[in-house]
């Protein structure tokens, strides 16, 4: 039974999907005024000074001094911000091709990818119990997301196959993140809550860099318009640093695929959302998918 003695990483983890849920509205929305890396940069730069705020008021209110950055903290964090855009770029990728449906749900495997990669290289197996709420919670997020596996659509062609690889390809690279920003907290040895902190605030700078500089190069026009809609791009850096404080801080406390187990309430919050701002109504299969999710979380937090 996973121990309750520090609960803060259920509390941040909610934090983090709801505010995740919230986010991908606002992208949604941005999606249709900017480029795809422009909409991406925005949750990066529009979240860094927030971060550096969280970051500066952390130190003060857990009255630690801010650790040096070691080796392997550096490495850590440095290949999970690529890892991320990676896996990012993937999930962009897989809209390209028809059995896209597939092939998004196929990167929302990510916890039970988490789980794997986690228990082969990362040494941090899970009992019995956690790895049955794993599934679960997986085969839930397939009712939700209502994705119809088609075999002769899967292996028609090269374009399918393509399609399902950016799919997994997704998934991967996000659950490599996850387990890589554990480690990189992990790393330096210190307060958890400041640790986090400090790997948010190297990430999402690092990635600022990145995003923004690629933009530069792309389309110098997105910049421009990434100033115009200031307002939604706001709301996104808001809701995106809260969420990534939630994901960051989680991580640091429990192990990866617990985190990310729990985190997939976010399906759950998201068609709630959407039942609630677009009156959609929900059918009986995304009534089982959200059992599902929901009897993944309580078998999690009671018996894993």
């Amino acid at each position: 039974m996973l121990s309750i003695s520090e609960p803060n990483w259920i509390y941040f983890t909610l934090l983090a999907a709801t505010m995740q849920a919230v986010r991908t509205a606002g992208q949604k929305q941005l999606s249709g005024k900017l480029n795809s890396m422009a909409t991406t940069a925005v949750r990066y730069v529009y979240a860094l000074p927030f971060a550096w705020v969280y970051l500066v008021w952390m130190l003060d209110f857990r009255e630690v001094s801010a650790p040096i950055l070691n080796n392997d903290f550096l490495v850590y964090a440095l290949i999970a911000c690529v890892t991320q855009i990676i896996g990012t770029v993937c999930l962009v990728a897989a809209f390209r091709y028809k059995n896209f449906a597939v092939a998004t749900s196929l990167a929302k495997t990510e916890a039970i990818q988490v789980a794997i990669v986690g228990a082969l290289l990362f040494a941090a197996p899970l009992s019995f119990m956690g790895w049955f709420s794993v599934i679960v919670g997986v085969v839930g997020v397939f009712f939700v997301s209502k994705v119809k596996f088609n075999p002769r659509e899967i292996f028609a062609g090269s374009d399918a196959m393509t399609g399902l690889a950016f799919g997994l390809g997704a998934g991967l690279g996000l659950a490599i993140t996850t387990l890589l920003i554990r480690e990189s907290s992990l790393a330096l040895n210190t307060d958890l809550m400041v640790s986090a902190a400090i790997t948010l605030v190297f990430m999402i700078t690092v990635q600022s860099i990145i995003s923004v500089g690629y933009v530069y190069f792309q389309d110098k026009k997105q910049l421009g318009l990434m100033l115009k809609y200031w307002r939604l791009c706001l709301f996104i850096g808001i809701t995106s640093v809260l969420g990534s404080i939630g994901w960051f801080t989680a991580a640091s406390f429990q192990t990866a695929a617990y985190v990310k187990a729990l985190g997939q309430v976010e399906f759950f919050i998201t068609l709630a959302l959407t039942y609630r701002l677009f009156k959609e109504k929900i059918t009986a299969i995304e009534y089982l998918g959200m059992f599902f999710i929901v009897l993944s979380v309580v078998i999690l937090l009671l018996w894993a």
